[in-house]
């Protein structure tokens, strides 16, 4: 021991200075209308440029796009995506961003920040993770989408598959048509809009948030429950979906709202007897 500690001194393990973690600055509080990251990129909307992405793989597809948006370039046509994978992710800047045809998995995730137009469809996965910003799908889009979702507005103007929002936790997710099973599952926080049908198990195990659903619900999951529409629920319905120029077939004053029980927040302090009624 007495070796150890010998060798332990010699190092200054004993005299060091613990000084903490350093404290990085991720944005600039200078900023008039919204935080950027210090190496986000200063790109003018008046400029634009597109590309035939048609011959090029998804790598190539967003490396492009850094390219462009470091020349200053704040407004990006992207034609003929061909369904790739894992396109217009990582995006931490501001930009107008256009994809003329459909996108595959994961497409437009981890993004903070630009306005992503898509024509076609986009397949699993869009938009995971989420920071802020809008992405708007003219068509359908697959299973889980907004995955995750902090912030921003994710909007899709058709049906979308199973899964939507799940573990949302901010931001809002529109959807213009039907939605599949497990809908809002594990949802924290956030708003969803269904104009049309939702699946089986809605809302599943939700935390918190608040879902809105314009058709019928096939059943509610797992400490989901009727809410009860207000004024102020109306007033934000119908200003955020004329925004994007979406109307749910019954009217938005015919909407159904839907929160969370709250009967699982404590879950793990119930009797079992109690565990049973809850699930």
């Amino acid at each position: 021991m007495a070796g150890i500690e010998h060798r332990s001194h010699d190092m200054g393990l004993h005299v060091e200075q613990l000084t903490g973690r350093t404290q990085q600055r991720f944005f600039s509080a200078t900023e008039e209308e919204n935080f950027m990251y210090p190496w986000s990129f200063e790109v003018d909307f008046e400029k634009s440029a597109e590309f035939d992405a048609e011959a090029m793989t998804s790598t190539q597809i967003n490396l492009r796009i850094r390219e462009l948006m470091q020349d200053g370039v704040g407004s990006i046509t992207v034609r003929n995506p061909r369904a790739k994978h894992g396109v217009g992710v990582g995006i931490l800047n501001r930009l107008n961003l256009r994809f003329e045809g459909s996108l595959g998995y994961f497409g437009c995730g981890l993004i903070d920040g630009p306005n992503i137009q898509i024509s076609g469809r986009v397949g699993w996965s869009c938009a995971e993770n989420m920071m802020a910003g809008t992405v708007v799908i003219e068509h359908n889009a697959g299973s889980t989408f907004g995955a995750a979702i902090r912030g921003g507005d994710l909007v899709c103007r058709g049906d979308v598959g199973s899964r939507t929002g799940i573990d949302q936790k901010g931001g809002t997710i529109i959807v213009g048509g039907r939605t599949g099973a497990f809908s809002g599952f594990m949802m924290q926080r956030g708003r969803m809009v269904i104009c049309g049908d939702a699946g089986k198990n809605l809302g599943d195990s939700m935390y918190d948030g608040t879902i809105y659903v314009g058709g019928e619900v096939e059943d509610l999951g797992v400490d989901c429950v009727p809410g009860e529409m207000n004024d102020t629920d109306l007033k934000w319905l119908t200003e955020k979906l004329a925004r994007y120029d979406i109307s749910p077939a019954c009217g938005v004053e015919n909407m159904k709202k839907f929160v969370a029980g709250k009967q699982l927040w404590n879950y793990d302090n119930l009797e079992p007897s109690e565990k049973k009624l809850v699930l």
